[in-house]
């Protein structure tokens, strides 16, 4: 009988308790408060354990990534993936173990096409192996950007295009305002390379930066097409979209590529963040967009836990969303690289990465060239992650009253 009278009271209490955190979340809901501090919002420390690269489990149930049809897979021969280290590989001179190197080392790979589109050169070890390629027969072609490409090849330290065509590479512009915007390359049809990095020395000694590498035939395909639709001079809006023909499953990883203006980018991009379960973690050199903002915010309002950096030159201007990442209580910092945070980033779930040359803003949405890949792939997503943290650790809180948020 006395454990009857126990039980009941232990209930009793119970309920009371539940019923009195559910009104304090409605209060801090509201309020912004934090009672006590007792609803975490601190980011995850920084993650130190070594980045594990092959035997992924098989991903046959892995859901379905929308709006496409694909899973995940690790191997180093089906992707890699590097990130620019500006604190301890800031030497141009020494590029050999740099990205740089790693592209080099693809060019001189090559035996039958290396086909670009980039926005900006200035190294000259990279010419110099694309002309050493083109006289052993392979056929290099590079897209540019008209202003940041071929007029910038006239400035100070650099005329890199100047030798290509000098050795007899041909070199095509756009001849728009907007921006040519993308930075990927191709090798002979069978693996592209992607991400936020420009062929540069600011881009690959100076700034935060990351390339993604897919060895597959197929996802290199829908490059092409981009390569040879910008080729024959269709750039921008009057690009046609074959989105439906851009998602395949390599070695069991899914992987989808979209290209801006004309397969409306955010429109693929935002239900994946919208869909987040656990948590999201963005880096952006520009994040100018409300919409994508805001479901993240939705997310982070829902117990996602969110974080990102900006880049943090522009931040704290009117049109980008730093303020109302800042003033929604989801941490954000401003990033501690003296030159540039330049990653165009998310990772979704521990599971999804989003990188490409998209900058989060309406001229990559509705102007310029540029291109995004989203892959599937916990292992690659923990390499992001970890890239993510190094870069959260050295960055900053944003000053106290930085934004009013009445």
């Amino acid at each position: 009988m006395s454990r009857k009278r126990n039980t009941t009271k232990n209930a009793s209490v119970t309920l009371a308790t539940v019923v009195i955190l559910v009104l304090l979340g409605i209060y801090y809901s509201i309020s912004g408060n934090n009672p006590g501090g007792i609803f975490e919002t601190a980011v995850p420390p920084v993650r130190t354990e070594t980045p594990i690269v092959n035997n992924l489990p098989p991903a046959a149930e892995t859901p379905v990534l929308p709006p496409a049809d694909i899973s995940s897979s690790p191997d180093s021969s089906t992707w890699e993936v590097y990130f620019t280290d500006p604190i301890n590989m800031k030497d141009p001179a020494q590029w050999q173990n740099s990205v740089e190197g790693k592209l080099i080392e693809k060019i001189n790979a090559a035996q039958t096409s290396i086909h670009i589109v980039s926005f900006e050169f200035d190294l000259t070890p990279v010419a110099e192996a694309l002309i050493a390629a083109h006289q052993r027969g392979v056929d290099v072609r590079w897209v540019t950007d008209d202003e940041n490409g071929i007029e910038a090849d006239e400035e100070p330290g650099h005329g890199q295009f100047a030798m290509l065509e000098d050795a007899g590479i041909e070199v095509r512009a756009d001849t728009r305002s907007a921006l040519m915007h993308n930075k990927f390359w191709l090798f002979d049809g069978k693996i592209a390379w992607t991400g936020s990095t420009n062929v540069t020395e600011s881009g690959i000694f100076q700034q935060n930066n990351n390339v993604i590498v897919i060895h597959s035939p197929e996802v290199t395909a829908m490059y092409e097409r981009e390569f040879q639709e910008m080729w024959d001079g269709e750039f921008g809006p009057r690009s046609p979209s074959t989105a439906d023909m851009q998602s395949a499953v390599v070695n069991g990883m899914p992987v989808q590529v979209y290209f801006s203006p004309e397969d409306e980018v955010l429109n693929r991009i935002i239900p994946i963040v919208s869909g987040a379960q656990s948590n999201i973690r963005f880096m952006a050199f520009s994040f100018t967009d409300y919409p994508l903002a805001e479901a993240m915010i939705n997310r982070a309002a829902a117990g996602v836990n969110v974080a990102g950096v900006y880049e943090k030159v522009g931040s704290e201007t009117e049109g980008a969303e730093l303020r109302t990442f800042y003033c929604a209580k989801v941490p954000v910092r401003q990033d501690g690289n003296p030159r540039f945070l330049h990653h165009k980033l998310i990772i979704v779930d521990n599971r999804y990465v989003i990188s490409g040359s998209f900058n989060f803003s309406s001229n990559a949405t509705e102007n310029n060239d540029e291109n995004v890949i989203i892959v599937d792939n916990p292992e690659i997503a923990n390499l992001y992650m970890q890239e993510f943290d190094r870069v959260w650790s050295v960055a900053t809180d944003v000053p106290a009253g930085t934004f009013s948020c009445q």
